[in-house]
């Protein structure tokens, strides 16, 4: 009985794992991401999980059940030694399959080839807490992923980016697709600024984060997966001229993100609504998304949060003030950063044009600031000086003026040359040295 009840828990998670690829429907590229997951996240083959689906599509329930021991052909016991032989080859290298280990144990001569089967010794491993899920778990310090929400607004936001459907934007009216950036806030579930774009890169990240900024104040924290569209050196200076701290996901810990990861399934509901509206542009896409985000989330009970309260009113009641920022550090902060050298005409190259920076600049790197929207003007900054414009370089019939050469550059008068006084004492001490050799030959002569 005790037996039963345990295959039945088992067929039971089983099911669990088979129901969101289920529920993709036909969608082969969405089945295919589905099943990569729930690998990933479980530690089990795609080979396992395939016949998971085969068994549940011709038995049901029945078939996800796994064999009894009261069958026919029951696996013997593994042996002591084979088993701690299987669990020190499984701790020298976590990442080992059981195959692998049955045929390390095969060639080691621990036991026949084709005795131990792989089920019978991934069983008794997980038994023993040394399963591929386990060891997964403990290898990031020894601390399994547990969930976690911060106590205030604004502690902390995450942000992703979603694959969105196709519109007739391109050129001719050809179909694009178009991708939703979000940002939410992690005590309250708030979504701060979501919104479509057209392209897939930094400057839609830039557009989104700074419009949550103006609208909600700054964050503490701001929590990002490694997307090149995140893991950039503008974001890193961008956070710093904020005050804000930047930290990045762990790699291959979708745990990490589950709160986006959440919110971008439930957009799923909205893009499967929007396909019937087929909007015609991204201004239409983004209106029908902006009023089903007010209405269908924003404003809609959340489970996660207290009293099932909703995002909208989680985040208004928090007690926590908001941290305005100034509009002309938020402006310089969100400017570009790159790092150009100063040529011996004291001048630096920046897409394609010159601008004089200055000759006693020359042979320095210095830091280029600049709007990427407007490069007219450029600022630039070098340590020990104040920030300064460059000007785009005129080439002229004359030369110009020659530049006033600064004090540190300036000549000194000397009275005397120490080249010259160095050289003499040098000398001295060498003739000092070379002193003549003794002549034995005169010793002992008259007068000598």
């Amino acid at each position: 009985m005790k037996d039963h009840k345990k295959a039945d828990e088992i067929a039971v998670e089983r099911v669990q794992l088979l129901t969101s690829i289920l529920a993709a429907g036909t969608d082969t590229g969405k089945i295919r991401e589905t099943k990569a997951q729930i690998c990933q996240q479980y530690g089990i083959s795609e080979r396992t999980l395939r016949r998971y689906l085969d068994q549940y599509k011709k038995h049901g329930f029945d078939g996800l059940r796994p064999k009894g021991k009261g069958q026919k052909n029951t696996p013997a016991a593994i042996p002591e030694d084979v088993m701690e032989q299987a669990v020190l080859l499984r701790r020298e290298v976590p990442g080992r399959s059981v195959s692998q280990i049955i045929r390390i144990l095969e060639w080691e001569g621990l036991v026949a080839p084709g005795q131990l089967k792989r089920s019978t010794l991934q069983e008794k491993l997980s038994a023993l807490g040394y399963s591929t899920r386990h060891m997964k778990m403990y290898a990031g310090g020894g601390i399994a992923a547990r969930r976690y929400q911060h106590r205030y607004r604004n502690q902390l936001w995450h942000s992703d980016i979603k694959y969105g459907p196709y519109l007739p934007i391109g050129p001719d009216g050809a179909l694009k697709q178009v991708f939703l950036v979000v940002f939410i806030d992690d005590a309250t579930r708030f979504v701060l600024h979501s919104q479509f774009y057209p392209t897939l890169d930094q400057v839609i990240i830039e557009d989104a984060f700074r419009q949550a900024i103006q609208k909600y104040a700054i964050p503490e924290t701001v929590f990002f997966d490694n997307g090149e569209q995140y893991r950039t050196k503008w974001m890193n200076r961008a956070c710093a001229k904020m005050g804000i701290r930047l930290l990045y996901a762990k790699p291959y810990s979708p745990e990490s993100t589950g709160k986006i990861e959440r919110f971008n399934r439930v957009v799923d509901s909205f893009l499967s609504e929007a396909a019937l509206e087929k909007p015609k542009s991204l201004d239409a896409l983004n209106t029908l998304f902006w009023v089903w985000l007010e209405e269908c989330y924003q404003h809609k009970p959340h489970s996660a949060l207290a009293n099932n309260m909703s995002p909208e009113t989680a985040y208004r009641s928090d007690s926590k003030a908001v941290k305005y920022i100034d509009p002309e550090v938020l402006k310089n902060a969100f400017l570009h950063c790159e790092a150009r050298k100063v040529d011996k005409a004291g001048c630096i190259s920046f897409e394609g044009r010159k601008y004089e920076v200055g000759a006693s600049f020359i042979g320095c790197k210095v830091e280029v600031i600049y709007d990427p929207a407007d490069t007219s003007e450029l600022t630039i900054e070098y340590p020990g000086h104040t920030p300064w414009q460059a000007r785009e370089l005129v080439i002229g019939e004359r030369t110009g003026p020659r530049p006033k050469l600064p004090e540190h550059l300036a000549p000194m008068k000397a009275e005397t040359s120490r080249l010259l006084q160095g050289a003499t004492k040098k000398h001295g001490e060498r003739r000092t040295r070379q002193l003549p050799a003794v002549s034995y030959r005169n010793v002992g002569k008259a007068g000598e």
